[in-house]
């Protein structure tokens, strides 16, 4: 075997090493991370597909832009919760060096940056129903969004929520908090095979409706 390919399977046993030796698998505030972690992107689909049936908070609401508002607020507070359980969770691990020293602070500082940079900007784009799954509402959007970030990522909110995560774990040096960012990210995909498909059933729809229209 090549000295590069010993060096390649050394790193690749540090790596190991480091995150599944510092994983305390035995606190309650791990499991509690990883279950809100899961539970806003299913609970919201659930409530979405309901409100795209039933219309239930748009009849609770008045309207669905009061409906969608509401959502939002729901979504956006559990994300709070999420986010300060995850905190927690970190708090309660193993804390180890994961940088080199020079790196400790730039490092995540700059992921950080860059990661709520596509969140931000992705909301504006969107705006407060695009962002809040308003299609599911009725409250469509007239056309693609294809300016920054998505013309440079698919899908920059999650890209942009995942950094924030590994970008915390390096701040913190919390080993186990780089194994909850990648579950974030499989959780995430996850959910946007549920989202894609449904979203683009929606907007199918209509532009059937007004073909349809259009011919008549």
């Amino acid at each position: 075997m090549s000295a590069k390919g010993l060096d390649v399977q050394q790193v690749v046993q540090q790596v190991k090493s480091l995150l599944l030796d510092n994983v305390d698998l035995s606190q309650p505030s791990l499991l509690l991370s990883l279950a809100s972690i899961a539970f806003n992107p299913t609970a919201w689909n659930i409530v979405a597909r309901n409100e795209y049936r039933n219309k239930t908070l748009t009849k609770v609401f008045g309207s669905p832009k009061n409906g969608c508002y509401f959502l939002a607020l729901m979504i956006f507070s559990f994300g709070m919760l999420r986010d300060h359980l995850f905190q927690k969770a970190l708090q309660d691990q193993p804390r180890v060096p994961i940088l080199p020293a020079e790196y400790s602070t730039i490092v995540p500082a700059v992921l950080f940056g860059l990661g709520q940079l596509f969140v931000i900007t992705s909301t504006w784009q969107l705006g407060v129903t695009g962002t809040f799954l308003g299609d599911y509402f009725g409250i469509l959007m007239d056309a693609r969004v294809e300016g920054f970030p998505f013309n440079v990522l698919r899908d920059p909110m999650y890209v942009g929520s995942t950094m924030c995560f590994i970008a915390t774990s390096l701040w913190y040096e919390r080993p186990a908090g780089l194994l909850i960012s990648v579950y974030v990210y499989i959780v995430y995909l996850i959910a946007l095979r549920f989202e894609g498909p449904w979203t683009d059933m929606i907007y199918s729809k209509r532009a059937a409706e007004q073909k349809k229209n259009k011919s008549s």
